[in-house]
């Protein structure tokens, strides 16, 4: 399975942008979907984007539509999240997964064997 880790988080103003990096070890990085999901306290971790292996189709949560970009660069092994217009209430632990089935939800967590650890994201008002 890939080993995943996440960067790029940090304390921002709400309006400003961040940009999240999650770097996969492995050289099977073009057969895996790679997905972002967060978690707020007190709430459950829940779907945000994510992009299928050759980066030709996307999916994102309505919330998040229009203000995020998911992306990867498949040659560094290396999937992006660019959060836009941040709001108080993108404030979450954001966790890069990936997946490879050929069939399946991309929305659900059950779709992504492998995580990683998470990077704080605070968006202050």
């Amino acid at each position: 399975q890939v080993q995943l880790v996440e960067s790029g988080g940090g304390l921002v103003q709400a309006g400003g942008s961040l940009r999240l990096s999650c770097a996969a070890s492995g050289r099977t990085f073009t057969s895996y979907t790679m997905g972002w999901f967060r978690q707020a306290p007190g709430k459950e971790r829940e779907f945000v984007a994510a992009i299928i292996r050759s980066g030709g189709s996307t999916y994102y949560a309505d919330s998040v539509l229009g203000r995020f970009t998911i992306s990867r660069d498949n040659a560094k092994n290396t999937a992006y999240l660019k959060m836009n217009s941040l709001k108080p209430e993108d404030t979450a632990v954001y966790y890069c997964a990936a997946g490879r089935y050929l069939t399946g939800n991309y929305h659900s967590r059950e779709y992504y064997p492998c995580w990683g650890r998470g990077t704080q994201v605070t968006v202050s008002s």
